[in-house]
């Protein structure tokens, strides 16, 4: 593991059990510090703990800081891990990037809102009493309606689902990553929306032998076996 100039402290979403790091952003740089092997300290937060942030000037996570540096927005992050400390590439060239970004956009309008449908009555049993409470009230009013009334169908619609990640299947048919032969920040931004999943559901978005199943199961591997490490639900 490297060490960087500064010390450097990853916020990032936790359960009621600190070891259940779960947040699809967060795990969107936790993934790149760990490519680039840079020493990090994980700082686990909850819904409840806003002055911790505020402390920062900031209001959600992930935050990073590192030494006096203080950013926060995924995608920024990754863009700064890149240029402070750019060996081993998160992109590899301009085509990288554009492919990070485009599945950047395609993971927080299609991926985040339709996995989230379909888990989200399953988050509060893994959260504090407090973080469960903020946690209901905000999301039911963003929703319209109850959790259980959000996933009620979702046995019904993950079919749906799965048939929306043709275009991710048709690419891992024919290489083991996004990115290619190794994984890069597409590979990434992809994972945390599965990781999510995985650490507070039980519910099967995946089905074993899908291309999409095996992807995962091969990130899950990777820094070894890091991502599967923690307290988290090795479901499929």
């Amino acid at each position: 593991m490297k060490e960087a100039p500064g010390s450097i402290l990853l916020y990032e979403l936790c359960g009621a059990d600190p070891e259940r790091l779960f947040s699809a952003y967060c795990w969107r740089v936790r993934m790149p510090l760990l490519h680039k092997g840079l020493a990090f300290r994980s700082i686990p937060w909850r819904f409840a703990e806003r002055d911790v942030l505020a402390a920062l000037g900031c209001d959600s996570v992930p935050v990073l800081r590192d030494g006096e540096r203080v950013l926060q927005d995924s995608w920024a992050i990754m863009t700064d891990l890149e240029d402070r400390y750019p060996e081993p590439s998160l992109f590899g060239d301009k085509g990288g990037r554009s492919l990070a970004q485009f599945v950047r956009h395609r993971a927080d309008s299609v991926l985040h809102p339709a996995i989230g449908r379909m888990i989200a009555s399953d988050i509060p049993a893994h959260l504090d009493a407090d973080s469960r409470d903020h946690f209901i009230r905000t999301r039911e009013a963003r929703f319209g309606r109850t959790l259980s009334e959000v996933t009620a169908d979702r046995a019904e619609r993950v079919g749906m689902f799965r048939q929306s990640l043709q275009p991710l299947r048709r690419l891992l048919e024919e290489q083991p990553f996004l990115h290619g032969a190794a994984p890069a920040a597409a590979d990434f931004i992809a994972f945390g929306e599965f990781q999510w999943a995985r650490c507070t559901s039980a519910f099967p978005l995946l089905q074993p032998g899908d291309p999409v199943h095996g992807w995962r199961e091969r990130m899950l591997r990777l820094f070894g076996g890091a991502p599967a490490a923690g307290r988290v639900e090795d479901r499929s």
